[in-house]
């Protein structure tokens, strides 16, 4: 009866309305069904038998002497600071007052607390109270797992979609296209994803409508166009990567051509206000390149008259016979000869389409690609399917006579359907799926009704939710294992940001994914997959705060020089650079203490190193006096962590504080001043400006952590650029850590932070776990973290093992119910 009731809701032809109510007797009968119990054993590594131990009277009796020698004076009575009351605990036990003393531990190991400024505990105590409180929690959470719970319903964010549609169907989408950004909470945008609201259940139609188009690419007579634009700010005066040697500017675009025919290319130049054409001083080579052969070329003539300024670029158009699928289309021009050499390292001049930098060549603006044309000059070889990367990952197996057609898409859908599901499949699933294939074939056939029911896959809950569901017998609070397709689940999104593939899958069948050897595979040959580089573009991006590269827009008068080029170098750089931790299986710890960088002329012209020629990123191997390596000198988080007239040391040494030492700062109170520039003095440098915060008790408390972290990169400015003077004063990069333990620069910086490379580990930990699980990282997170932390540092801290112990934790593969 339910299934019948299903059947009528299910997504009637794409209708609107009955898509929504489908949503909701999908969400309504996952909740009422009855879930099977799950026999797996627990997750391995828990607490071992040293740090389990039950502390003794006189170790909890320690603990209650800590608080009153040095935190119940600010801590206690009406009003305690940080709204934190510590007066409480000692009449409770440490069970009692687990999540009171995870604070109190994170102020202990970072050693905010007691302020600098305050009575403070030597070394050696500051080590011995934080030793029993980790053993002391560490034993709670033995006895009582509390490893967190994620969401039930959690949707595909639009990265993910992406890469699941990329290795369900082997077809690249432009996501970006077809869905809407997704809100980032704790960091990550795969976090508020809960919901379906109904605006975006349109969009999801819409998309596998189109994208089952793209993917079994039957013929049709509707025309389709789709334009690439080029940024304002880029500079189209060096060759691209991936169009030819002894070419400059242009596009190279992946465009994935729906069917077969005759497509039209449609190439426009930059125009300055006045709509003429810019940098067209003369007669200059366009190509237009279609998977690296030249297919046509234009030649550009200026107007002849001098008054006359016009020039028409519609002619640059050409109609190209092409195949089904994916191809690289390439629109540039032909480089002018020089005899210029460069023997010694050049101020960069960046010209593009501003009134402040005239363009000095042609560039491209934008390119239109629009077919497929019926042309009778042009034969199309239309007798048999194209051969696409998306039709063979689709049509496994193809009728020989119309007889066998029911029994192949039955074939095709089952073998669809499980990997979007990303479980077995039953026949009850399939038949939903069949009915929509018959609808579809009964119209056109059987190419037809795997198109229909390629899109009601695209479309169910089931693919587009990761659903997580509890058994049955359970009581609020209590910890279990989740299944091995949810394990399964979770690995492939954590490391791939997509669905499991066949192997994995399989190991979920079987049951046995669990255990730790197949595990231990899985993941080892998932990291060496080219799939893993999603913790590069999908995590690092976001942790690292990369996207925002893109609203950055550096102030033009101050820094001239700045254009999409070196936006993109600067994220590439940093992007290459956390590849190699991972393909190397290097120790984190070198993300902050390396001695090299990925560098293409363009970046290392802006940072000043000579030797580096062409477009092409390639291992620099450093000395020191570059003043780059790690993290902390790239300019691509020197450019985020500032403004676009000046550096911040706020943003700065903020960045640093939640990213790299997981010891976040608290939101500044209400109605807290802005730093007025033009009335503190903008030719003052911004130590001194910022003094005028720091002597406000409103904002002190939080600045004197935050601004010296942020002072010891001042060295940088907001370009990233090396500097040793500020408005011809010496710059100050004397700095000190929340410790108030005092260093010189980045180099100081650098070096504190190693003092304590479990801070640093424990920071990214955090933010993997946020990432892996969906969730923000709470109190009870706090023992799973340090144990994670505590075994990596026994192989120093190497990448895998760093992931293979977020991924064997509790909080990894447990679930907390209700």
């Amino acid at each position: 009866m339910r299934n019948q009731e299903m059947n009528r809701c299910t997504l009637n032809r794409f209708s609107f309305c009955g898509f929504l109510a489908c949503v909701v007797a999908v969400s309504l009968w996952f909740a009422s069904l009855s879930v099977y119990h799950l026999n797996a054993a627990e997750p391995t590594g828990s607490p071992s038998d040293e740090i389990a131990k039950v502390l003794s009277e006189s170790d909890y009796s320690g603990l209650e002497t800590f608080l009153t020698e040095y935190c119940l004076d600010c801590h206690s009575e009406d009003e305690p600071e940080a709204d934190l009351d510590l007066s409480v605990v000692g009449e409770q036990s440490i069970e009692a007052s687990a999540q009171l003393w995870e604070r109190v531990l994170r102020e202990l190991r970072s050693r905010r607390m007691p302020p600098p400024n305050e009575y403070r505990p030597s070394e050696q105590i500051y080590q011995d109270t934080s030793e029993r409180l980790v053993e002391a929690l560490a034993h709670v959470a033995a006895k009582h797992p509390r490893p967190g719970r994620t969401d039930t319903f959690r949707r595909l964010n639009r990265f993910e979609y992406q890469n699941a549609i990329r290795d369900l169907l082997a077809l690249d989408i432009d996501a970006e296209a077809l869905l809407p950004a997704d809100e980032s909470s704790h960091g990550f945008d795969n976090v508020t994803v809960g919901d379906l609201p109904p605006t975006l259940v349109s969009r999801y139609i819409n998309a596998a409508r189109k994208i089952s188009q793209l993917a079994i690419a039957r013929p049709s007579d509707q025309l389709e166009g789709h334009t690439y634009r080029m940024p304002a700010d880029v500079t189209q005066e060096e060759h691209v990567v991936g169009l030819p040697l002894g070419t400059r500017g242009g596009m190279l675009l992946h465009h994935t051509f729906p069917r077969s025919g005759v497509y039209e290319v449609q190439i426009n130049l930059a125009r300055d206000r006045n709509e003429h054409v810019e940098g067209l001083n003369g007669k200059y080579q366009m190509e237009f390149l279609l998977d690296r052969k030249r297919v046509a070329e234009f030649e550009l003539v200026p107007p002849k008259a001098r008054n006359q300024y016009f020039f028409d670029d519609s002619r640059l158009k050409a109609r190209v016979t092409v195949e089904a699928g994916p191809h690289d289309v390439g629109v540039t021009f032909i480089k002018n000869k020089s005899s210029l050499i460069e023997t010694k390292r050049q101020p960069l001049n960046v010209h593009f389409n501003s009134h402040r930098h005239p363009r000095l060549t042609p560039a491209v603006y934008q390119v239109s690609i629009t077919g497929p044309y019926a042309d009778d000059d042009i034969s199309v070889a239309a007798e048999s399917p194209p051969d696409t990367p998306s039709r063979r990952r689709v049509f496994t197996s193809y009728p020989a006579s119309p007889e066998q057609n029911e029994a192949c898409a039955r074939q095709i859908i089952s073998r669809l359907a499980r990997l979007a599901y990303r479980r077995p499949v039953d026949a009850a699933d399939v038949e939903r799926l069949m009915e929509f294939y018959r609808d579809g074939a009964a119209e056109a056939g059987f190419e037809a009704g795997i198109e229909r029911a390629l899109a009601s896959i695209l479309v169910s809950p089931r693919f587009l939710f990761r659903i997580e569901r509890d058994p049955e017998g359970l009581d609020v609070g209590d910890a279990y294992a989740i299944s091995d397709d949810e394990l399964a689940s979770r690995l492939s999104f954590f490391l791939w940001s997509s669905l499991p593939d066949d192997e994995l899958l399989t190991a979920a069948e079987r049951g046995n994914l669990r255990d730790p050897s197949v595990l231990r595979d899985q993941v080892r040959r998932m990291l060496n997959d080219r799939r893993a580089e999603a913790l590069v573009t999908n995590f690092a991006n976001q942790w690292l705060h990369l996207r925002n590269l893109e609203s950055k827009t550096p102030d033009a008068r101050l820094y001239p020089d700045f254009d999409d080029n070196l936006r993109q170098a600067m994220r590439r750089e940093t992007e290459l650079f956390f590849q190699s931790i991972i393909e190397e299986n290097r120790s984190v710890l070198d993300l902050l203490r390396s001695d090299y960088t990925y560098l293409n002329e363009r970046l290392a012209k802006h940072y000043g190193i000579p030797h580096v020629y062409g477009s092409r990123f390639r291992r620099v191997d450093l000395s020191g006096g570059e003043h780059r390596g790690g993290l902390l000198r790239h300019g691509s988080i020197l450019t985020v962590t500032s403004y676009a007239t000046r550096t911040s040391p706020v943003i700065r040494g903020n960045w640093v504080l939640v990213n790299l030492l997981a010891t976040p700062t608290p939101p500044p109170p209400p109605n807290v001043p802005s730093l007025e520039e033009e009335v503190i003095g903008a030719e003052l440098p911004i130590r001194e400006r910022l003094a005028k915060h720091r002597s406000n008790p409103a904002c002190a408390s939080c600045h004197v952590i935050i601004d010296p972290i942020g002072f010891s990169l001042e060295n940088y400015d907001a370009v990233g650029r090396w500097r040793d003077t500020e408005f011809g004063v010496p710059v100050d990069s004397e700095g000190a850590l929340p410790s108030g333990d005092s260093f010189q620069g980045v180099t100081g910086l650098e070096a504190a932070i190693m003092q304590w490379p479990e801070l640093f580990a424990t920071a990214m930990t955090e933010k993997l776990l946020t990432y892996a699980l969906g969730r923000g990282i709470g109190e009870s997170d706090g023992p799973a973290i340090r144990e994670i932390v505590r075994r990596a540092g026994q192989d120093q801290y190497r990448f895998s093992t760093l992931i293979w112990e977020i991924i064997n934790s509790p909080a990894f593969q447990m679930r907390t119910y209700r």
